[in-house]
């Protein structure tokens, strides 16, 4: 069984990094022919796409489980953003739902603890499936808690400690976004090539493409900057070129 970051790895080969968030404000309509008519026309571009409450909590199981049909037909990996933290139990019920639903990975908050979080990586690669779990966020105010210094055997910054935990657990990769990309460099620099890097923030939140995918960057998180464009091709074209470092 191949697994997700082997799935996704092999499409980004051809179709680069960019990872499309289809995160639509409520005025929005039609979330369902909306997000497929994207898939349609964006997948040269893209290798994945990711979904979160913008569309999970409106749209039934039977419209997400469309939309990840449509994603898989042209190849395209598909991942559930819903920072999942609860315990053991809560995590596997919820991932074996996502499962269900069609997709290929879970984003995941890791202050679940270490133990909570082997399971759901092990719960989830037995089905084949992936674990990706924040380790800094884009947002200036992450700075608050994720740059936050902690003492656990050693002081250290939270972002430390859930690089530490993210290798030590094995998951797939870890989120930090694009307007840190200082950050970035230092979790590159300690994951090698044991965790894939998955950056949000490029382009409406100030983040640079070229910038992280340099820095160390794996795979491009881009919403708004493709959504609200008027020519959804060109920019998905040029955030493409640029994942390859061209």
């Amino acid at each position: 069984m191949a697994t997700f970051k082997t799935r996704l790895s092999q499409i980004s080969k051809t179709n680069g990094k960019v990872i499309l968030a289809n995160d639509y404000d409520l005025s929005v309509k039609n979330l369902e022919s909306k997000t497929i008519q994207n898939i349609k026309q964006l997948h040269p571009y893209l290798c994945g796409i990711k979904l979160n409450f913008h569309l999970l909590l409106p749209l039934s199981g039977k419209e997400i489980l469309k939309i990840n049909k449509t994603a898989h037909r042209y190849g395209l990996q598909t991942i559930a953003d819903i920072k999942l933290n609860d315990i053991g139990n809560t995590n596997r019920v919820t991932a074996e739902h996502l499962w269900n639903l069609g997709f290929d990975a879970v984003i995941a908050n890791p202050i679940m603890g270490l133990d909570s979080l082997k399971n759901l990586v092990k719960s989830a690669h037995k089905n084949g499936k992936g674990v990706i779990t924040l380790c800094h966020m884009s947002a200036p105010e992450a700075k608050l808690s994720y740059d936050m210094e902690i003492k656990m055997g050693k002081k250290q910054q939270l972002y430390q400690l859930f690089l530490n935990w993210a290798l030590t657990a094995k998951v797939d990769g870890i989120v930090v976004g694009a307007t840190f990309p200082k950050i970035i460099q230092y979790c590159s620099k300690k994951a090698g090539k044991n965790l894939s890097i998955f950056s949000p923030g490029v382009g409406t939140q100030g983040g640079s493409a070229s910038e992280v995918i340099s820095s160390g960057t794996n795979y491009l998180i881009v919403g708004r900057t493709i959504l609200n464009a008027k020519n959804q091709v060109d920019i998905a074209k040029e955030l493409q070129l640029q994942s390859f470092g061209k």
